[in-house]
């Protein structure tokens, strides 16, 4: 007979009985499984090492780098090509292209006073020549004209007194014409070189300025000297006086020397942070410190203590100012995905006390003025006052109130939850 069959055989009210009995069972073991445990975060006290450490924040930035500016000879140039911020470029890449047309008219026009200095010297070099070719006439003549005049002189008696007093005379002006061409030519050949080292001075002027225009269109492409991240530095004529700092932009205009890019080298990345006074005495140089980086989440890094200020620097954006000393640690473990000016927190070990009763301190209360913690006791919990003895960040030491493998909430419990132990 099959089990259909028999269900057909049994009566009504022993069907809905066994139904209403099988209900009340099941609630009562739902109702005993809620009651097992409160619905309530718990952790376990634990015995271990506890280590106290000290938490400060600051950014990322580079050891070395590489800064590159506009070119210091060229004027203010316009930027027509420019790299994005954490770009990654290989050495030789181009990392910033400025406009040439200015230095490109700058070079025709010296190229074009070039010429007309080349030319105007020619010209006075050729005048010079004929200047001299006359002077040297002029001054044949005027030998000729007193040895001309000495030899009317030497006849003497043969000649009147008068014709020789005449030749006497002829002598003294003849020599007096050659003193002052003699003047003449002496002059003039001053004023030749003059000319000549004038006009040769603007040609050397319109020389340097054409090659310096020359060497400024070279430089119009700044080119990468190593690999590196491309971090573009800020333009303080573009920001307001009250607002941020603005990067450089393709468009903008960068005056000489202007420094528009930084290579930053990643292999020398070091956390920079800001020390308080009251924490200076408990770090050493060289010490171990774990990093996170608020960027890379999941993620912490080993470094060191590379540096501490001797001197402490006023910090003004409090009042009254604290005094803050200078903190570098750089990083030993390096990820690719790290970038300058990444925000970090530093965790630094200064104390560690061996074999001591640990718990969370987010699972210590107050009542009364003093430190509580709430154990689970079956499904109540049990108040305890603890003796805490030293209490860090995230741990403290319990000398008494909890024992090793209790479990304390991490949260205060309702009233109904929990009674007063005895």
């Amino acid at each position: 007979m099959s089990v259909f069959s028999r269900l057909r055989r049994v009566p009504r009210s022993a069907l809905i009985t066994a139904v209403v009995l099988a209900l009340v069972i099941t609630v009562a073991f739902v109702g005993v499984g809620r009651g097992s445990a409160p619905d309530l975060p718990t952790v376990e006290v634990r015995k271990g090492e506890f280590v106290d450490a000290l938490e400060i924040r600051g950014d990322i930035k580079p050891l070395r780098s590489v800064v590159m500016a506009a070119p210091m000879q060229a004027g203010e140039l316009q930027i027509v090509k420019l790299a994005k911020s954490g770009a990654q470029v290989k050495a030789g890449d181009v990392v910033v292209e400025f406009d040439g047309s200015n230095l490109r008219r700058t070079m025709q026009e010296k190229e074009s006073e070039l010429k007309q200095a080349d030319a105007e010297i020619e010209q006075a070099t050729a005048q010079s020549r004929i200047t001299k070719e006359q002077n040297a006439t002029e001054l044949m003549r005027g030998q000729y004209n007193i040895q001309r005049a000495k030899l009317e002189v030497q006849k003497g008696d043969t000649v009147s007194r008068i014709e020789n007093e005449k030749a006497k005379l002829a002598q003294a002006d003849a020599e007096q014409k050659l003193k002052e061409l003699e003047a003449k030519i002496q002059s003039d050949e001053a004023s030749i070189t003059a000319d000549l080292s004038g006009k040769r001075r603007k040609r050397e002027k319109a020389l340097f300025d054409f090659q310096r225009a020359e060497r400024g269109l070279q430089n119009l492409q700044l080119k990468a000297p190593v690999d590196g991240m491309v971090s573009v530095m800020p333009n303080y004529r573009a920001g307001g006086p009250f607002g941020g700092e603005v990067e450089f932009r393709e468009g903008d205009r960068a005056w000489a020397g202007a420094s528009v890019v930084e290579l930053p080298d990643l292999s020398s990345i070091h956390l920079q942070a800001r020390l308080d006074e009251t924490d200076r005495g408990r770090l050493n140089v060289g010490e171990e410190a774990i990093i996170r980086i608020e960027a890379i989440p999941g993620r912490e890094f080993k470094a060191k203590i590379q540096r501490i200020s001797v001197l402490a620097r006023a910090d003004f954006s409090s009042w009254p100012p604290t005094r803050l000393f200078d903190l570098g640690m750089v990083l030993i473990d390096v990820d690719p995905k790290i970038r300058v000016g990444m925000g970090a927190v530093a965790r630094i070990p200064t104390d560690r006390v061996p074999d001591v009763v640990l718990v969370p301190t987010e699972s210590l209360f107050q009542r009364d003025g003093y430190p509580i913690v709430y154990r689970l006791a079956g499904t109540m919990f049990e108040e305890r006052r603890v003796e805490v003895t030293r209490r860090g960040r995230e741990l403290a030491i319990i000398k008494a109130g909890v024992d090793p493998g209790d479990k304390v909430a991490t949260r205060r419990p309702g009233a109904d939850l929990v009674r007063r132990a005895e």
